[in-house]
């Protein structure tokens, strides 16, 4: 491994997808009520999700659109996306297993394209070249920001005691060493920054911003918070190799002692959400 150049390769979340539905908090309908009273969507065009994931987004704002398209470059994301799907009985909703940078391909356009999460794992200025073009004339980019596997920080009174994700973080840290872990790689500084410039560069105007607010607290037990620590690529199952067994006793055992009856309480964060025009 090296930290001069982080790249990506598939194994930046393998073993993660299964961890998402249990360990990632979902999205709130009042996401998908602020994004259609934005775009003033009706049911109809098309919706693109690059790097869906399990599908979180595309299945929330399938309703607001005549047909969806999820795309990632993890296969076992998009197996967790059609169980999601079959469940929830959304008839609308293709997936496809592609990176972003291989589009368009032959997708066709679309009316709203979203990025949850997801963009600063991209070469960004080639996607966003490559997405301009695929959107309608009075189309939008739509960029989601949000933090859906811990709550916010805080020393305001909860039921239960918060996850004591500080101490998460060192024991990860230990197994893993102090520099993130990303793939095959390291991620010394972190993921990338500078978005604006990027999509300013690439034609887009904005952004139009949006806070979706939550602050509800929601409950959550040790073996969700286990799911969380393996749903982030930083904790990804596979980058502990042979120590996963291990690695699980000793964070089952931390969470176990912080817990109260095997209950945790955080308060959820909000979501915000950037809408560029082409």
């Amino acid at each position: 491994m090296t930290d001069a150049v982080w790249e990506w390769d598939e194994t930046l979340y393998a073993g993660s997808a299964s961890h998402y539905r249990v360990g990632r908090m979902p999205y709130p309908p009042s996401l998908a009520e602020a994004i259609g009273a934005a775009l003033d969507l009706d049911g109809t065009g098309r919706l693109l999700d690059v790097g869906c994931g399990p599908g979180s987004v595309t299945l929330l704002l399938a309703p607001l659109f005549e047909a969806a398209v999820g795309v990632d470059a993890d296969q076992d994301m998009l197996v967790e996306a059609q169980r999601r799907a079959d469940e929830v009985g959304a008839t609308n909703v293709e997936w496809r297993h592609l990176r972003a940078e291989a589009l368009p391909a032959d997708l066709g356009t679309f009316r709203v394209v979203t990025f949850a999460q997801s963009f600063h794992w991209m070469n960004r200025p080639l996607v966003v070249g490559r997405v301009r073009d695929m959107l309608t004339p009075d189309g939008a980019w739509v960029h989601v920001g949000a933090n859906t596997h811990q709550g916010v920080t805080g020393d305001d009174r909860l039921p239960y005691p918060r996850p004591p994700w500080r101490q998460i973080d060192e024991l990860v840290a230990s197994y893993l060493g102090p520099v993130r872990r990303a793939g095959q790689g390291l991620l010394p500084t972190g993921t990338p920054s500078g978005e604006g410039e990027i999509m300013r560069t690439a034609g887009f105007t904005g952004p139009t911003r949006i806070t979706v607010e939550q602050g509800m607290v929601v409950e959550r037990t040790v073996d969700e918070i286990i799911s969380a620590v393996y749903s982030l690529s930083s904790a990804a199952p596979h980058l502990f190799a042979d120590r996963l067994p291990a690695f699980e006793a000793d964070l089952r055992q931390l969470l176990t002692t912080a817990a109260r009856g095997d209950r945790f309480a955080e308060r959820r964060r909000d979501i915000d959400v950037a809408i560029w025009r082409p």
